[in-house]
This record gives structure tokens, sequence and C-alpha cells, in this order.
């Protein structure tokens, strides 16, 4: 005697509640992207910090943060 009767009726009830369909968050990521570089046109998430985007106008354009960004 044991409980594997239960145990299988719970992953079935459980597997009815999980989430159906995709997972992937690639769609929100690419939606997230709104900051663009005025020179090279390259998106930047919103989540990045101002260092990053002073270096990315430093090292691959030589200017500063307000030309590339602001």
């Amino acid at each position: 005697m044991g409980n594997g009767a239960r145990a299988q009726q719970k992953r079935e009830r459980n597997a009815k509640d999980t989430k159906k369909g995709d997972t992937s968050q690639l769609k929100s990521n690419a939606a997230a992207k709104t900051i663009i570089c005025k020179i090279c046109r390259q998106d930047f998430q919103v989540t990045v910090k101002r260092p990053q985007l002073e270096a990315h106008a430093d090292t691959k354009h030589s200017k500063g943060y307000d030309d590339c960004f602001a």
C-alpha cells in the first residue's frame, strides 16, 4: 500500500493548472529594447545602465553619451 495513485492524481491535476503555450521571453525582451543609438541604430534594453551606454558611445564612435543617446 502506498500513495502512488494519489501522487499520480495530484500530478494530473497540477498539469491542468500549468501555463499552456510559449514560455519564452524573447518577445518581451525584444519589446523592452527601447534605447537606440542615434549613430549606428543599435538597440539596448531599457534596463541598461548609463555607464554601459557611455562605454558604447566611447568605444564604438569615440563620442560622448549625449551625441549618441540624448
